[in-house]
């Protein structure tokens, strides 16, 4: 993959970052620059994420991988955030009353 990276400062102290993307195996793949791993706090190995908004735009963040206390285990972990995502309008409405 090439290097280049173009940046571009923009006015409310927002920077855009330009990069190529490449063939990484039977994947594509897009290298992050310096300054941003650094701003990011990654490193090789490290899982990032990708979140998309309500206005199309996609945010980049480190995932942060938190330890469970020792009497919870994961498969509960997960049962809770299916049923959480099941009945996130219910939830929603509670916020709004």
């Amino acid at each position: 993959m090439n290097g280049v990276v173009k940046m571009q400062n923009e006015n409310e102290g927002i920077k855009r970052y330009s990069r190529k993307v490449g063939r990484m195996g039977n994947s594509l793949g897009v290298s992050l620059p310096k300054s941003l791993a650094e701003k990011l706090g990654v490193a090789q190995g490290d899982e990032i994420e990708f979140i998309e908004t309500a206005q199309g735009e996609i945010l980049l963040k480190k995932v942060r991988h938190a330890a469970l206390p020792d009497n919870v285990r994961p498969e509960v972990l997960e049962a809770f955030y299916d049923v959480f995502e099941e009945d996130i309008d219910i939830f929603k409405d509670l916020r709004d009353r």
